[in-house]
Parts: C-alpha cells; structure tokens; sequence
C-alpha cells in the first residue's frame, strides 16, 4: 500500500509531517488551500472545539491543533485510516485528540439521537470524498444534530461541478476554487435569527 505525507504548514508543529496510505477517497486538502482557509479561519481557531467529519490523513484537524484549537474530535471509518491517526496523534504527541472509528452519518445520527452528548463545536470540517454523494446529508445532519455552538464555522470542501444545497441557515463567509476543488466557509445560525 502506497503511503504519503503532508506538511502542517503553521503554528507549533509547523514543518513536522504526517503520514497516510493511499484509500479509497482519501484526499488530503493541498497546502496552497489550507494556507487560504487557515488564514480564513485565523479569527475563530484560538481555543476552539473541532470536529473533523471526513478526518482521512487528519491534517486539516492537527493544522487547527497547531494554530490553538483547544480540542479535535475525528471521525474515520477506515480502519487502516485510523491506525495512521493514531500513530500521528502519538507522532505529535498531541492532547485533546479524541478519534472514532465509525461511518460519519451514523455518528452524526447517533449524537442526534444522544440528548447528553457533551461536545459542542466551534470549527467544523466537511470534507467528505469527492464523487460520494455525502456532503448535502451530512450538512443536513451536522447542522441537526445539536452538537454545533452558536454562531459555528464549517469548512466545506467539494468537487466544482457538484451543486449542493447547504442548510438555510447556514450563511457563506468565503469562497474560493483552485483547479477541481471548491471550498467553502459557513457560519450556522440559529434558526429563527435574522
């Protein structure tokens, strides 16, 4: 199986390298976005709960650790996937870091469904494979699930000829595109606000 690498590109582990094997729909988010959406992101990331959706490789959830996110939860349904989080998190010697092995739908239905669920989540990121149909069900279910703070910021990366319907409630801050990808920054309000 064919393993690569990506670069954290700033904060505390900047320059350090994680790695990941080669899977079905894993595409780690290139350097050249991520310094776009980070710099997006500079105002919110200090002290904040993430949750990384689609995690993959991990590294938008470790490049949020390294700029001050206070916490990351992963989700990865992959198992090899997962053991390479893992020996990151240890490669790191990262806190805080909490990864669940499990569909990303199911668990974004099993907190919907859980009432003492404790986390709520500042920074989100939706990231899920290209071609797979899932961005406009688990935006539907993020945003229904209760486990977004007030005024939450979701990252949403997608292939440019797909047309997705975001929550209403969801308001575009920025957008850029760079070759086949789109990406996306929201901010989720709750319903009834103008």
């Amino acid at each position: 199986m064919k393993t690569g690498t990506c670069r954290i590109i700033g904060g505390k582990w900047r320059g350090r390298k994680i790695r990941f094997d080669d899977a079905e729909g894993l595409r780690p988010t290139t350097d050249r976005i991520r310094e776009t959406v980070f710099n997006w992101l500079q105002p919110y990331i200090h002290q904040s709960c993430c949750l990384d959706v689609f995690a993959g490789s991990g590294v938008l959830g470790f490049e949020a650790l390294s700029r001050g996110a206070q916490e990351i939860v992963f989700i990865e349904q992959n198992i090899k996937t997962v053991k390479r989080l893992k020996e990151s998190i240890n490669t790191l010697n990262a806190e805080k870091v909490t990864v669940f092995h499990q569909d990303a739908l199911a668990w974004l239905r099993s907190v919907q469904s859980d009432k003492g669920f404790s986390y709520r989540f500042d920074l989100v990121f939706l990231d899920p494979p290209f071609h797979s149909e899932l961005l406009a069900e688990s935006s539907a279910l993020l945003n229904s699930s209760g486990c977004l703070a007030e005024d939450a910021i979701i990252y949403v990366e997608h292939n440019i000829d797909s047309n997705i319907e975001m929550p209403e409630n969801w308001s575009a801050l920025k957008e850029k595109k760079a070759g086949q990808v789109s990406y996306k920054l929201f901010q989720s309000r709750v319903v009834g606000e103008s």
